[in-house]
């Protein structure tokens, strides 16, 4: 049997290796945790503005000159759930007209289905990365809406190759490499729930 010796080296303020390999360990996890935490409250307050028009995007009033002038609560055919779609502004006339994909995009545009898919994936990665839980299938889920996103919005204005939704795929994937949910949520419990050791695909 081999036996592994570990050395605890003092460092010059009196701490040893292992309490600071202990304490940078904490700090990822926490780190990881609060980027999970802002990510998915990007995610639910998305789905609440449309759904609701709340007036961050949806729903907001402004003056002639340009002054945010008020908020049109579940104003009409703005809020989702006033008769507005949540994927018609943006497919209809955020993707470039030489974008390679166009014609896909907006076609998609303000369908029923499309509609639903769209704020049903807002909604579940939103709660998913909120409770730390589900997290393979949720960062999965938010990887694929943002490269679907950053397809869109091709060729990008700003910079040959790297957007903000390019960063969400990758923070995506951090988060789910990471076990982010098992700091300020609730994967530790999940994880081990019979449920989750049947189906490792719901960790």
């Amino acid at each position: 049997m081999n036996v592994i010796h570990r050395q605890h080296h003092i460092t010059a303020e009196g701490v040893t290796t292992s309490e600071t390999e202990e304490v940078s360990r904490v700090g990822l996890s926490r780190a990881l945790a609060a980027l999970r935490i802002a990510f998915g409250v990007t995610f639910l307050w998305a789905f609440l503005d449309k759904t609701f028009a709340l007036g961050f995007g949806t729903g907001a009033q402004y003056a002639e000159d340009g002054s945010r002038a008020g908020i049109d609560f579940m104003a009409q055919d703005a809020a989702w759930l006033n008769g507005g779609s949540p994927t018609e502004g943006f497919l209809t006339f955020g993707v470039p007209p030489d974008n390679p994909f166009h014609g896909f995009f907006t076609s998609l545009a303000g369908q029923t289905w499309v509609d639903w898919l769209f704020m049903a994936g807002l909604l579940g990665v939103g709660v998913t990365l909120l409770l730390g839980v589900g997290m393979r299938i949720g960062t999965a889920a938010g990887a694929l809406m943002y490269a679907f996103m950053y397809a869109a919005v091709l060729p990008l204005e700003n910079n040959p190759v790297v957007d903000d939704h390019l960063i969400g795929v990758i923070v995506m994937a951090v988060l789910a490499f990471g076990a982010a949910g098992t700091t300020w949520g609730l994967g530790r419990w999940w994880n081990r729930t019979g449920l989750v050791r049947k189906y490792p695909v719901l960790r």
